[in-house]
């Protein structure tokens, strides 16, 4: 079991800056690749970004390729998201997922997809006012 919990979250204006973290407790948290997903009002839970066990490599929907910064400290146990150059189309909850590292690392549907997770943390809330 890992429990996961999201912290950051806040009211922000567009072209603002926002950095989300997400606390992991139980199993060993390098057994996992992690991911974040956002879901807005009316809106399917949808992917934004996803990290590999190892912090080696990493992998975002093209909405925030350029803007957002997935990484993580294995040490800590936490994995962030830097979020710069935030629009209005960004206010979502966000959650943070994991799922095992010896599921494959592939930069693609699987990764992309809320099936792939196991273990999902209660969401942060995001606000981006224009």
């Amino acid at each position: 079991q890992v429990q996961l919990v999201e912290s950051g979250g806040g009211l922000v204006q567009a072209g603002g800056s926002l950095r989300l973290s997400c606390a992991a407790s139980g199993r060993t948290f390098s057994y996992y690749h992690m991911a974040w997903f956002r879901q807005a009002p009316g809106k399917e839970r949808e992917f934004v970004a996803a990290i590999s066990w190892s912090g080696g490599s990493t992998y975002y929907a093209d909405s925030v390729q350029g803007r957002f910064t997935i990484s993580r400290d294995n040490a800590k146990n936490t994995v962030y998201l830097q979020m710069n150059s935030l629009k209005p189309e960004d206010t979502a909850v966000y959650y943070c997922a994991a799922r095992p590292s010896s599921t494959p690392w592939i930069k693609g549907s699987m990764t992309r997809a809320r099936e792939s997770y196991e273990y999902w943390g209660q969401g942060t809330q995001v606000t981006v006012s224009s």
